[in-house]
């Protein structure tokens, strides 16, 4: 099996805005930005994600490069609702973006914002990440500034960027090729046990997701969730977060 997936909301109750999907050679994970009221948008999160995220995977897997192929799904996902819905607005529905693919010199990846690339590599399990989400909220932080203010920061030059409306977000994605070998791809609420609650590091992350499963990871950080309802060890936006990983193995299945 090439790949195993684990994806759950935060909430039975509300829809989940993670969405993955894999195969043979590519695969993606997006983590929806929850809508603020008067997005503009009225479909949701989890409708764009789930349009965005097939859309990108069917543009990887022609082999367009990646960062052209998040370009076209973010035009095509966009147009599927810019006739009944404003998507000019800074809040319209975007997610975080994770792809990878697997190409000739390796294995191909795109990241786009705070969701997370672990891969195994020789030297150890190397950490792929898009960190400008984090030195912003730390500099927010640091001058006294309210943690709300982030979000006006997003999708404009100097700031973060999401995959939106606007396909220039695709030029900000970082990309690069890495060696063959397993990959673990996980959103922010799966990634919030190292992250967040210092369980555990990157190496024990990967470890879990790769000898036990992705379910594993995702039950630790409900455990650690639960473990503080109150927030009082481990504040964070969300006492629980919509939660993906991963597991991808680009060699397995292949003749």
């Amino acid at each position: 099996m090439p790949f195993l997936i684990a994806t759950e909301p935060a909430d039975p109750g509300r829809p989940n805005e993670d969405f993955a999907a894999a195969g043979e050679r590519c695969a993606v994970v997006l983590d929806g930005v929850t809508e603020a009221a008067g997005s503009g948008c009225s479909h949701g999160v989890a409708w764009y994600v789930r349009r965005l995220g097939a859309l990108l995977l069917a543009g990887a897997d022609t082999g367009l490069p990646l960062r052209e192929a998040l370009a076209e799904a973010i035009r095509d996902a966009t147009a599927l609702h810019a006739g009944s819905c404003d998507t000019s607005l800074q809040e319209t529905p975007s997610a975080t973006v994770l792809a990878v693919r697997v190409g000739e010199k390796g294995t191909e990846y795109l990241v786009l914002s705070d969701s997370v690339l672990l891969a195994e590599t020789p030297e150890g399990v190397r950490v792929v990440a898009d960190t400008r989400l984090e030195e912003l909220r730390a500099e927010i932080s640091r001058r006294g500034g309210a943690p709300g203010a982030i979000g006006t920061l997003r999708n404009v030059p100097g700031g973060f960027w999401t995959a939106g409306s606007d396909p220039r977000a695709a030029e900000e994605a970082l990309t690069g090729t890495l060696p063959p070998g397993r990959l673990a791809l996980l959103t922010d609420g799966a990634s919030r046990g190292v992250e967040v609650f210092g369980d555990h590091d990157w190496g024990q992350a990967f470890a879990l997701v790769a000898d036990s499963g992705p379910r594993a990871l995702l039950d630790r950080v409900r455990a650690l969730e639960e473990a503080d309802p109150e927030q009082r060890l481990h504040p964070r936006g969300k006492v629980r977060d919509d939660a993906t990983a991963v597991l991808w193995n680009p060699g397995c299945g292949r003749s």
